[in-house]
């Protein structure tokens, strides 16, 4: 029973890290336009800074920043608690309440990523959510 738990959850911690390391290759990957629109676009996405209140200028290339990061630690942190409680000895019980956390979470996250974004954050988002999905369902639990 316990290899089979293993395997789904050190495949949802690889998935989970693999999601955060793709995210974070954004962060280091400078936009190359193709034409004059493109490098319209970006140099606006980039420079030009909207007011947003309570003295609040933002670019969306600045709000782009902020959620792409938000979203890159928010895999790192469901990986580092897996493998956390993976490392101790945590009661079945709370195991399967932090996998339904994560389940439900991460599910949301999918859903989203399938309505809004392209196909590589799909697949890796998906597949942290298959992993999930067989860690709660597959395992046995006590």
């Amino acid at each position: 029973m316990l290899a089979n738990f293993s395997f789904w959850i050190w495949g949802t911690i690889v998935t989970q890290l693999l999601t955060a390391i793709f995210h974070s290759i954004s962060f280091f990957v400078k936009e190359k336009p193709r034409n004059e629109k493109e490098k319209q676009l970006i140099e606006l996405v980039k420079d030009y800074k909207m007011d947003m209140g309570a003295w609040i200028k933002r670019s969306f290339g600045q709000l782009f920043i902020g959620v792409s990061t938000c979203f890159t630690i928010i895999y790192i942190l469901g990986a580092v608690i897996n493998w956390y409680f993976l490392q101790t000895t945590v009661e079945p019980k709370v195991w399967k309440g932090l996998i339904l956390i994560e389940l439900v979470a991460y599910g949301i996250v999918f859903l989203l990523q399938i309505k809004f974004t392209f196909l590589p954050p799909i697949i890796v988002t998906g597949l942290v959510f298959f992993f999930l999905a067989g860690t709660y369902f597959i395992y046995n639990w006590p």
